[in-house]
């Protein structure tokens, strides 16, 4: 297929790499020309594909994402001592500078995506190509860019909009934008990506893993729910329950490399094995999360660099019964693993992830593991209609979905609670259902205008943690470059 050549310029300062997964071709990057936008519908998926790529990127999810949990206060770096992982422990301990790496690598990461994600918008609807690949495309092209904008703004607050490919007439140095327009843009996408995008049933085997209409539907249900806007919440994952998604009967299904794009997941990050490319490089196919994950020193998995351990704290948050505790983190006493017994000695707290890693007898090399990563899981669909349901003052009706979440993990229904009450249950329960899956960060900052999450920070011991806090610095590297962009309050 023709190599697909698409701009980045310096005040992106990042690189576009079109390879993905088992639906993605997986070419080699090239340099820029816009010139050489897509003419055919075989080069508009090329450009697609692209598009998807960032996310497998250690930048975003193959790291940053799930590192996330840590300055939540969910785990700890763990790893091997010293600067390993210095970047994340600055960041749980909120001492973090403008010259951070990971602050880097959250702020670079979405950009390639929402640059390839732009070139689909403005150039699909001009191709003369077959209109169920044209609006496909663009339906993707919407829910992607709506995602990587959604990332962005989370962490940082006000940030540049960028709606059209850039190139080297244009405006290289934008302002940031107020978090309302980019909310704006982020929910006009989703929308056009629902109209457009078929349901996940409609996808071949062979596109396995593509943004379907219902991944739209959550993710502008999520967006809803960020905002405090609990009728659209509800109205969205109402719609969701009738097209087709359902838990899965074993929790850990949602993290089996057998049983990925189940029943229960609305989008995951598609990752291979036998990718054909550098581990540590942007083009790589495979998963870090088990590599680094892995308890160290185990012989569990191939890798097993000991990172993300959960805390004493949230270990004993588990409820009694809870069957998610042995399906989701190593401790003493566990079920064994691949044959093996845990030891408390292959890691500082005594815990390791367990969700995440692979066995080292079916994927023995460090770099080949091809477990996805979920986004958004149907369990998910269901806590923020329960949250949603109760902060509209309906709190018996929003027992019902909340059960279901618990009845898988073997607990019993919760009912006659007052609001409040529900509130914080639900809250938890989001925090163990979706534990080390980069989703506990933004529960912390959105409820109560992150209130809520200095309180849990403050009760852990983190009490340096302030309002400034919740929100990332702008990197001082990239202030430097665009002398248009603004700091964020505090820093």
């Amino acid at each position: 297929m023709k190599n697909i050549k698409i701009a980045i310029f310096a005040l992106l300062t990042l690189t576009l790499i079109n390879c993905s997964d088992d639906f993605l071709d997986k070419v080699q990057p090239d340099t820029i020309n816009t010139g050489n936008y897509p003419q055919t519908a075989e080069e508009l998926i090329t450009v697609v594909n692209g598009a998807y790529q960032p996310l497998q990127r250690p930048k975003l999810y193959n790291m940053r994402m799930w590192t996330s949990d840590i300055f939540a206060g969910n785990s700890i770096v763990g790893a091997g001592g010293g600067d390993d992982g210095i970047e994340t422990t600055q960041l749980a301990n909120f001492v973090t500078s403008t010259d951070n790496p990971g602050v880097l690598d959250l702020w670079r990461g979405p950009w390639p995506g929402i640059l390839s994600s732009n070139i689909i918008i403005k150039i699909a609807p001009t191709l003369n190509i077959n209109d169920d690949i044209k609006n496909r495309s663009l339906g993707e092209a919407y829910f992607l860019r709506a995602h990587y904008y959604f990332i962005l703004v989370r962490f940082f607050g006000d940030v540049p909009l960028i709606t059209e490919p850039q190139n080297a007439e244009g405006d290289l140095y934008p302002a940031r934008s107020p978090k309302s327009e980019v909310y704006n843009l982020i929910i006009s996408d989703l929308e056009k990506a629902i109209a457009m995008l078929p349901s996940k049933s409609e996808y071949s085997n062979a596109d396995k893993g593509r943004a379907s209409k219902g991944a739209a539907m959550g993710a502008l249900a999520k967006v809803y729910l960020t905002l405090g806007n609990w009728q659209k919440t509800v109205d969205y994952t109402t719609q969701l329950e009738t097209m087709g998604y359902a838990l899965n009967s074993d929790y850990s299904d949602n993290f089996n490399v057998n049983t990925e794009n189940s029943i229960e997941s609305l989008f995951e990050v598609q990752y291979a094995s036998n990718g054909g490319y550098d581990f540590w490089g942007d083009q790589n196919q495979a998963s870090w999360a088990s590599t680094f994950m892995g308890p160290r020193g185990s012989n569990f998995v191939g890798g097993g660099w000991g990172w993300n351990q959960p805390t004493q704290e949230f270990v004993n948050s588990y409820e009694a019964g809870d069957i998610r505790k042995a399906k989701s983190i190593f401790y003493t006493g566990c079920p064994q693993y691949d044959g093996k017994d845990y030891s408390a000695t292959y890691s500082l707290t005594g815990f390791n992830v367990r969700k995440f890693v692979v066995p080292l007898s079916a994927f023995p090399s460090y770099d080949n593991s091809p477990l996805n990563f979920p986004v958004m899981r149907y369990s998910e669909v269901l806590l923020m209609k329960a949250e949603a349901l109760n902060e509209l003052g309906q709190t018996a009706q929003a027992e019902t979905p909340l059960n279901l979440v618990r009845a898988r993990a073997g607990l019993s229904p919760v009912s006659g609670l007052n609001q409040t009450a529900f509130r914080e249950k639900v809250l938890h329960e989001r925090r163990i259902e979706l534990a080390f899956e980069g989703q506990r960060w933004f529960d912390l900052i959105r409820v109560n205008n992150g209130q809520y999450g200095l309180n849990f920070l403050h009760s852990i011991g983190k009490t340096n943690a302030t309002t400034k806090h919740l929100l990332l610095p702008v990197p001082q590297i990239e202030r430097d470059r665009n002398p248009n962009l603004t700091q964020n309050p505090g820093y």
